[in-house]
């Protein structure tokens, strides 16, 4: 275990406050009548990302124009809260040293705003390669970066299940850790 390790995500989160804590700051921080129930709250070492669904649409509607009374619903929803979704924002990224992105979801829309695209490195060997050029060639991305987003979010639509037990595994595994000796 080398230099400045300390747990999952090794020197990179080293220095980053714990956001173990931050559905609960935003469930009681968030304004009552904003959402029907909890908020989602996503956590990454970059980012905070609450959505939150929003009361249901009243008449009726056909599916093209649902759609849109839903996405109007959000847009209105966007921005009717917005200074004070900034003002949150600014509280949580002052606790938790990470960006906060905002969303709403209502029937079968969801929008996200604000939210990072974070560059990310890899090295890749010409097998790789040619699977991303492939898309590209394919039209399926425009780029070799966009083949790869595309490749991750593919991965992780069909790996869901097996992703969530990931996690959990990582989580019991850094619960070991923190009982173990330190090594500091």
């Amino acid at each position: 275990m080398g230099r400045g390790w300390r747990g999952r995500g090794g020197w990179q989160q080293a220095d980053l406050p714990s956001a173990d804590d931050a559905a609960a700051w935003f469930a009681g921080r968030l304004p009552d009548g904003w959402f029907t129930g909890a908020a989602e709250v996503i956590v990454d070492r970059e980012e905070i990302t609450v959505i939150g669904t929003l009361t249901p649409l009243e008449g009726e509607f056909d599916d093209a124009s649902r759609s849109a009374a839903e996405s109007g619903r959000i847009s209105r929803w966007r921005e009717e809260t917005r200074d004070e979704r900034i003002e949150i924002a600014r509280q949580a990224e002052h606790r938790y040293g990470r960006k906060v992105a905002w969303g709403a979801s209502l029937g079968s829309t969801r929008e996200l705003f604000t939210h990072l695209a974070v560059p990310v490195m890899t090295r890749l060997r010409q097998p790789e390669r040619q699977v991303l050029d492939t898309l590209v060639a394919a039209g399926v991305a425009r780029s070799r970066a966009d083949a790869l987003a595309w490749a991750v979010r593919l991965v992780g639509e069909h790996a869901d299940t097996w992703l969530g037990e990931l996690r959990d595994a990582m989580s019991k595994v850094d619960d070991l850790r923190s009982q173990g000796p330190d090594l500091a």
